[in-house]
């Protein structure tokens, strides 16, 4: 590979000069500056920035881990994160830990290895071992749809107890007295803040927590939700209204009940989370309480940014949990039955 030191020898100058015409430009007479750069492009010389991360102890490079890349929102999610930092010169690495703690714990590891600016991180670890073992080299971290219990870091997430308030309230207003819930990971935060929204919005409206009949599946993927729609359709006091997790368990549920010729919203009413851009697209268009995904990302990042600033910055960073409403979008999967 080309260095720096065959640019020097080609444009006849010392290697600090050339550091100077790539960092530091203002320094350089502009008769030298154009020599070198017409140097750097004939030779076709490209920075080596783990060497440049070496002398100034600080990488442009900002770590980005989600539970799963298959799942639009978390597309959403770095591009808002990416836009964020590609404004303040920095590029995104983006890794999948694909719901597995395991996987969340390598990926932490290799974000340390490399000595990243900072992390946006949306845990897989329901036990927070892979935090705060993450949390002992140093590196900022920001928690994305997820409120951080303390003050150790700053996050960004939706209310998903409101979240789940909003889906099950629109079932009980259409006329539904018996309702599941799709439910994803027990463990997962969001899970849990969902099905407590669940619970609030039956309890409002003077109806048990019976009538929340809850479907657990290991993952947050169209194939757990055609999954959790077949042991739905073996129930014998079938619900007639679902309540999904994610729009991508919505989808897998929608699936099986095309394939059983079970009529949707007719003969049940679906409701997702999320409302990513195939909910909307769907054979019946599929009503999905909306995360503002891209939004949440740029957040994330530029809190990120901040922090890493601190030490430059004339305020001084404090921690805060940044929390995002959700919204509901009513479409035909959960119009009343006609």
């Amino acid at each position: 590979m080309v260095g720096i030191k065959d640019v020097a020898r080609h444009a006849g100058v010392s290697v600090g000069t050339v550091s100077n015409v790539i960092n530091r430009p203002d320094m350089v007479s502009e008769e030298t500056r154009r020599r070198v750069q017409s140097v750097i492009e004939s030779l076709g010389y490209v920075r080596s920035e783990s060497a440049r991360q070496l002398r100034v102890g600080r990488s442009r490079i900002v770590g980005l881990l989600v539970l799963d890349m298959g799942n639009p929102f978390f597309v959403d999610v770095a591009r808002g994160a990416e836009r964020a930092a590609r404004e303040a010169g920095l590029g995104v690495m983006v890794c999948n830990s694909a719901q597995s703690p395991g996987e969340e714990a390598d990926y932490l590891s290799l974000f340390a290895e490399q000595r990243v600016r900072g992390v946006l991180l949306t845990p897989a670890d329901a036990t927070g071992r892979n935090i705060d073992a993450f949390r002992r080299h140093g590196i900022p971290f920001i928690l994305v749809d997820r409120v951080a219990e303390g003050t150790t870091e700053c996050s960004v997430s939706v209310d998903d107890v409101a979240g789940g308030a909003l889906a099950v309230r629109h079932l009980i207003d259409a006329g539904h007295r018996s309702i599941a819930y799709v439910s994803g990971p027990p463990g997962l935060n969001q899970v849990i803040d969902r099905r407590t929204g669940a619970l609030n919005a039956l309890d409002e409206a003077g109806l048990g927590p019976e009538r929340l009949r809850e479907l657990p599946t290991e993952r947050l993927d169209v194939a757990a939700g055609r999954d959790a729609g077949a042991r739905l359709l073996g129930l014998a006091d079938r619900p007639t209204a679902v309540f999904c997790a994610n729009d991508l368990l919505a989808l897998g549920v929608l699936q099986a009940m095309f394939a059983a010729g079970v009529s949707v919203p007719d003969d049940l009413a679906i409701v997702g989370y999320d409302d990513i851009e195939f909910a909307a697209a769907a054979a019946v268009p599929l009503t999905s309480v909306r995360q503002p995904a891209v939004t949440m990302g740029a957040l994330a990042a530029e809190l990120l940014l901040e922090e890493t600033e601190a030490d430059t910055a004339p305020v001084a960073h404090a921690h805060r949990r940044v929390v995002l409403q959700p919204e509901l979008v009513v479409r035909r999967s959960s119009l009343p039955p006609r």
